[in-house]
């Protein structure tokens, strides 16, 4: 009961803070503490946001961009599992991955846009690959040390029950590793939603990012922002959700 009423009163704190710096953004913007010409209220935002669905040309691009994001997140969550796993069974190999692991994410990986779009053409394709270069390393890493962080004797307690190595994956080391699982797919969902968006800023012809980018280039504040607040909507409520699940998984498994 405890541990319920904890859940529940750290929700409406998050929702509170959460509506406190939304009324707080709203006056400033009303009493023209921050120009309109920088932000517009959120209020207004919420109207820019219902009346983008009305628009079939924002909703095509809608539809593009999370077509792109959701191919870049599946291949980065099944390659970087993958990667975990490999790692962790070769140690040979994680030693000579772990400095190309730790520096990855220094890299500008937009460099690499103007190569691919050179490679795969001016389409969907080269923002797909950047969102699941962006996602697919903080999966693996997340595996790797969920793997890590599995009791040595969840292994010999498999071997003195004779499970097979697919009981054993389903039935401990997976429920085992499941938070660090969970937390590597909530950052992919981010990096590969940074990774898409970001391309479409570049040369893409379509796209939220590239509605964005018009929007703030012909100075359409409200669809700017309606815009933006689309795409943390759908983050949150992505997120929000794996979030949910997981607590039902830790309850069921007894994790508090």
């Amino acid at each position: 009961m405890k541990h319920g009423f904890g859940i529940r009163e750290a929700t409406l704190v998050r929702a509170a803070l959460l509506a406190v710096l939304v009324a707080v953004l709203e006056i400033a913007c009303r009493t023209g503490l921050i120009q309109r010409f920088t932000m517009i209220p959120p209020s207004e935002m919420v109207v820019s946001l219902v009346r983008l669905f009305q628009n079939r040309d924002v909703l095509a691009d809608a539809g593009q961009t999370l077509l792109s994001v959701f191919i870049a997140l599946a291949c980065a969550l099944v390659a970087g599992f993958a990667m975990g796993v490999a790692l962790y069974a070769f140690p040979r190999a994680r030693r000579i991955a772990d400095p190309l692991l730790t520096t990855y994410y220094s890299v500008p990986v937009f460099v690499f846009y103007p190569l691919l779009i050179v490679l795969f053409g001016l389409n969907a394709i080269p923002k797909t690959v950047i969102g699941f270069l962006y996602a697919v390393v903080v999966m693996a890493i997340n595996t790797l040390n969920g793997l890590e962080r599995v009791p040595f004797v969840y292994w010999k307690t498999a071997q003195v029950h004779h499970l097979s190595r697919m009981q054993t994956a389903l039935h401990l080391i997976l429920p085992c590793a499941g938070p660090y699982l969970f937390t590597g797919a909530k950052f992919a969902i981010a990096y590969a939603f940074v990774g898409v968006i970001g391309s479409e800023f570049i040369l893409s012809t379509g796209g939220l990012g590239y509605r964005v980018s018009f929007a703030y280039n012909n100075f359409q504040s409200d669809v700017m922002y309606g815009v933006i607040l689309f795409v943390l909507v759908i983050v949150v409520c992505i997120n929000m959700a794996l979030y949910a699940w997981e607590r039902v998984l830790m309850e069921r498994r007894g994790g508090r």
